[in-house]
């Protein structure tokens, strides 16, 4: 198998040159710099208005050239900005690339979310709901199954005798999620929405007073469980605020808790296995990410849900 090339800043910069040649008050064209935060893409810094997104192997250049298309569909149903392509094309031979607006904020995981911001999370995820599935489809979009609680729990509370230990979690707060409750939140049936699938910070761009403005990274996106972007939502702004945002959203309890213990499980999980070398996140974002997580709601106790209580 032919290795990808690894793009420097020499290619960023010919490319760029040979895409915004009008822009350019001289022949070196605007400046280019790596984005820290990174993800599947090389991702650079083109100038203050554009961001260049470097595919670096095929099948993630597949995911880029549908993310294209399906950042147009679902653009009329949200009310908040997903970029826009000003160019795309191949930067070596089957990998893409696309140069986008840069949406005007900050990273989420610097900026808090106010309380109308969690208004702005609620109309995301009632306009995700409201996208038509066979539209997605059509443009390739894939099927996600639901993830099994059940298991998730049970590899959570292996990993929290791994916090306890390294003096990071207390693993009785594993105890709330019982396996009877783990059973009552499985996914139902009929419920796949379209899901960003990576509702982190780093992909929710805030302004100065809390308003969230836009959403980044559509490359994972998938017809599935709709909890998972609830859980997103915990790790990005926290426990309460994705709840409220949820509800507000039209989401009922089952939705709610379901995302919640999706978020907390994976937090213990991820931790864990950071500090056993099997993960290369930083570890303050992690540890945030399980505090957020693990922040009281009102719907703390799993209590029996009635057929069909929570959904829409």
């Amino acid at each position: 198998m032919t290795q990808a090339p690894t793009p420097t800043a020499d290619t960023v910069r010919q490319l760029v040159r040979s895409l915004l040649k009008d822009s350019a008050a001289d022949s070196t064209g605007p400046e280019v710099r790596p984005v820290a935060e990174g993800g599947g893409h090389s991702t650079w810094w083109v100038g203050t208005r554009h961001v260049l997104r470097l595919a670096p192997s095929r099948e993630a250049a597949q995911r880029q050239r549908r993310e294209l298309r399906l950042r147009d569909l679902v653009r009329p149903y949200l009310p908040v900005a997903v970029p826009t392509s000003v160019a795309h094309g191949e930067w070596a031979p089957g990998l893409a690339y696309t140069l986008d607006t840069r949406l005007s904020g900050h990273s989420g995981e610097d900026q808090d979310v106010s309380a109308v911001g969690e208004a702005d999370l609620a109309g995301l995820l009632t306009g995700l709901r409201e996208v038509p599935v066979r539209q997605a489809e059509a443009l390739g979009v894939p099927r996600a199954a639901p993830r099994s609680l059940e298991a998730l729990r049970r590899a959570a509370e292996q990993a929290a005798d791994r916090l306890t230990a390294a003096d990071e979690f207390d693993a009785a707060r594993l105890h709330q999620l019982t396996q009877p409750g783990a059973v009552q939140l499985a996914a139902q049936s009929a419920t796949a929405v379209l899901v960003h699938h990576d509702l982190r910070g780093e992909h929710l761009v805030v302004s100065a007073d809390g308003r969230v403005r836009g959403v980044l990274d559509w490359t994972d996106t998938a017809l599935g469980d709709p909890a998972e972007d609830i859980a997103g939502l915990a790790l990005a702004v926290g426990a309460p605020a994705a709840v409220r945002a949820a509800t507000l959203a039209g989401y009922g309890a089952r939705p709610c808790l379901r995302g919640l213990w999706l978020a907390r499980c994976d937090t213990v999980v991820r931790l864990a296995a950071r500090l056993d070398g099997r993960d290369t996140a930083p570890l303050p974002l992690l540890r945030t990410q399980l505090r957020h997580t693990w922040e009281a709601i009102l719907l703390e106790r799993v209590t029996e849900l009635r057929d069909g209580e929570g959904e829409l």
